[in-house]
């Protein structure tokens, strides 16, 4: 017999938006614009061939964009999946989201209280080039998530979150009915024992009544 056990199917989220941050495909700019040059030098041969410095050069600048790509795909890449929102090094979960807040009015003089609020990630605000997002927590907190494409992140959250509440509220609504099943079912048990102890005491009084009537006879 085979002691193969059939195992549950395993739900993965799936992406509902993300922007990597950074791209790698910039580290090969510089050593590219250096190829570039080694060409034209090597075409027009009108001086010496900058070997050294251009090799140096297309390393060095290799070298300080992988840096730029690392830190980009760190602190400022964004992820959105059907349970959770991660700003950069952060991540919080859509169930604890209770709200989106409304895109910021452009001809309003005022801010929004939400655009005080701290930013998600560990950047002490919002990153450059990227558009903040107020959100209510169910704690009552108000913090921003931010994204260069903003406006396709709002959609996507709040799509996500109504998706989510929806799903919750069977949920919600059979733990509710649990409590009052179990109540009912309680009530009706103590009502059926009430009911025996009656007719159990009715039993033994005619039982009595009986044994006095006998012996009265006798």
């Amino acid at each position: 017999m085979s002691d193969a056990q059939p195992t549950a199917a395993v739900r993965t989220d799936s992406v509902l938006f993300s922007e990597p941050g950074a791209r790698w495909r910039a580290v090969a700019y510089g050593p590219l614009l250096c190829l570039l040059v080694l060409i034209l030098e090597l075409a027009l041969r009108r001086g010496p061939v900058h070997w050294f410095g251009l090799a140096f050069c297309a390393i060095l600048l290799a070298g300080f964009v992988t840096l730029q790509v690392v830190a980009g795909k760190r602190h400022v890449s964004v992820e959105l999946t059907d349970s959770v929102l991660r700003e950069g090094t952060e991540t919080l979960p859509l169930e604890s989201i209770a709200r989106v807040f409304p895109e910021h009015d452009e001809e309003s003089w005022d801010d929004d209280p939400w655009e005080s609020a701290r930013a998600l990630g560990e950047l002490t605000g919002v990153p450059r080039r990227r558009r903040g997002i107020g959100l209510k927590l169910r704690d009552g907190a108000m913090v921003q998530a931010w994204a260069r494409d903003h406006q396709q992140l709002r959609a996507e959250l709040s799509a996500a979150l109504e998706r989510l509440a929806e799903e919750s509220a069977p949920a919600a609504k059979k733990s509710a009915d649990s409590p009052a099943k179990e109540s009912a079912a309680v009530l009706a048990a103590s009502a059926d024992d009430a009911e025996n102890s009656v007719v159990a005491s009715g039993s033994d009084s005619a039982g009595d009544v009986g044994s006095e009537g006998k012996e009265d006879v006798a």
